[in-house]
């Protein structure tokens, strides 16, 4: 179990006891027949706006945990992320080679009825579409690896990768390539994203822009049936707004807790906090094409400009977070502590001599983008005053909704953006995102990181199926990617979740994924 840092020792026991209840459950819970905990609407405040739930066009943890309940992948993560288990393919298999994989998919899985079909059964024809349209459109390049699908019958498919690729079956676990009907998708066009049509236990009733989007059970489900009657997401991006609705009953689960907003929730009797160590790395990339930080000794000074530990301090007061190092979670298993050496300490007289040394001994102005949400503001803002007191560079901060911040850092028009990365413990997910060269263009790569080398390295990991020789492989790539400090990776994020006592059966990701009804999961209220 893990304490919070507080500042009174009444407060540490008030988080503890809370942070028991979480671990413990509600014990009436085992008491309530099965039929009682049919029923109930849960009310659920994100940290963000959802601007678009369209499979291949999501860019943010919050779409996705809206995607994830009203879709499905072909396999997805046990509950404790060390294998692969079955959701819309019951059994799967690759040749010898790797590049062709085969997929049997069950047969009582239906859609939820839309505006064009009515509720139909899914078939080898959806699956197809999904992930060729994933593998087309994707704003992240969800499935760069993917050639095309064949279809085999009416429930079964083959999958042929353009090379070898052991993260595949990964990639498949990602709410980009869920299972949609080509109906809707291509019915709805631009809008499919508010009319998500998909195979999961909710199904999309309302989406209201910037608002909030409802959810209702899906009754023809292929997994238990819900309890819930549906689930209602409002979008509140004041943390503490978030705790004060969680208190007052006007939501039932508050997500992404950050600061006093973490006090408030464990304070409350009614309420408990659950702290699940995250994989989220935050960070702030430097556009390695156009500007200043063009220059790698620019990029250098900078991150010596920044006291990363004091700003982790100041930032993680309630053990919301710890210091980062590398652009990779420490529970990836590509991960290599002996690289934490590499980054440079603070030392702002050295980071100044340096910044003089390429050229710019007065400083500059540079503008910063981030979200708009509070601990987004509040990361800008120290690295701000960082910047002007040790290097004299004016940074102008500009904010703006996940929407439209996404769009301008994926552009490689931002200077600075900041912004968190998690995924899953493969480090594909990270490090091909972050730093291949195809995907510049892709928010993950919008800094324009390009290195033949780094590239050539990630290429060969994917074509690997020993675990400890892809892990190799990645830790050369990432020693060249830190030496050309692209960015400052400066936090590992945990994931808290405030929740009422009446919320029962729910528990929080490492990945930040939100699940209500599983095979595994079935959240319930009690009345």
């Amino acid at each position: 179990m893990r304490k919070f840092v507080v500042k009174s020792a009444a407060a540490a026991v008030l988080i503890c006891v809370a942070l028991l209840t979480a671990a413990l459950g509600v014990a009436s819970g085992a008491e309530v027949k099965e039929e009682e905990k049919f029923g109930g609407v849960l009310r659920m405040g994100l940290a963000a706006i959802a601007a678009n739930t369209d499979p291949i066009k999501y860019t943010s943890v919050y779409e996705n945990q809206i995607i994830n309940v009203v879709c499905d992948t072909l396999v997805r993560y046990s509950d404790d992320f060390s294998s692969f288990v079955p959701s819309l393919a019951t059994e799967w298999s690759a040749n010898e080679a790797g590049d062709v994989y085969n997929f049997k998919l069950r047969k009582d899985a239906y859609f939820q009825p839309g505006k064009f079909q009515n509720g139909r059964q899914m078939t080898a024809e959806d699956v197809k579409f999904s992930l060729e349209r994933s593998r087309r459109q994707s704003a992240m390049n969800r499935l760069a690896m993917l050639d095309h699908v064949e279809i085999v019958n009416e429930f079964e498919v083959n999958c042929f990768l353009e090379t070898p690729n052991a993260s595949f079956v990964t990639a498949l676990t990602n709410g980009g390539n869920v299972i949609v009907p080509k109906e809707e998708a291509e019915g709805w066009g631009d809008e499919f994203g508010a009319h998500l049509v998909g195979t999961g236990a909710f199904a999309m009733k309302e989406w209201v822009t910037d608002e909030r989007c409802e959810l209702t059970r899906h009754d023809k489900y292929w997994g238990p049936k819900p309890y819930l009657d549906g689930v209602v997401y409002r979008y509140i991006p004041d943390a503490n707004m978030r705790a004060n609705a969680l208190r007052s009953g006007e939501i039932d689960i508050a997500n992404d807790l950050r600061d006093e907003s973490i006090h408030v929730v464990a304070s409350d009797p009614n309420l408990i906090v659950e702290n699940v160590p995250g994989m989220r790395v935050s960070y702030i990339y430097f556009n390695q094409v156009n500007g200043p930080t063009k220059d790698i000794r620019v990029r250098k000074a900078m991150i010596m400009a920044l006291d990363i530990d004091q700003m982790c301090q100041a930032l993680y007061r309630y053990d919301d977070g710890r210091r980062a190092y590398l652009p990779l979670p420490p529970n990836s298993w590509g991960y290599d502590p002996s690289l934490e050496s590499l980054i440079p300490g603070y030392d702002p007289a050295a980071a100044k001599a340096l910044l003089a040394e390429a050229g710019y001994p007065d400083g500059f102005s540079i503008k910063y983008y981030t979200s708009d949400t509070q601990s987004s503001i509040k990361i800008a803002t120290i690295f701000q005053q960082y910047m002007k007191e040790n290097l004299n560079i004016d940074v102008e901060i500009q904010t703006a909704q996940w929407g439209t911040f996404s769009a301008t850092a994926s552009s490689g028009n931002a200077p600075i953006y900041a912004m968190s990365w998690t995924w899953y413990p493969d480090p594909y997910f990270y490090l091909d995102q972050m730093f291949h060269s195809r995907s510049i263009g892709a928010l993950g790569n919008g800094q324009g990181f390009k290195n033949e080398e780094v590239d050539a390295l990630l290429n060969e990991a994917v074509k690997v199926s020993d675990q400890a020789q892809r892990a190799e492989l990645y830790k050369k790539a990432l020693r060249i990617i830190v030496e050309n400090y692209p960015q400052i990776d400066f936090s590992i994020g945990n994931n808290l979740t405030g929740m009422s006592k009446k919320v029962n059966g729910y528990t929080g990701k490492p990945d930040s994924a939100v699940v209500f009804c599983s095979p595994s999961t079935n959240v319930w209220l009690s009345k």
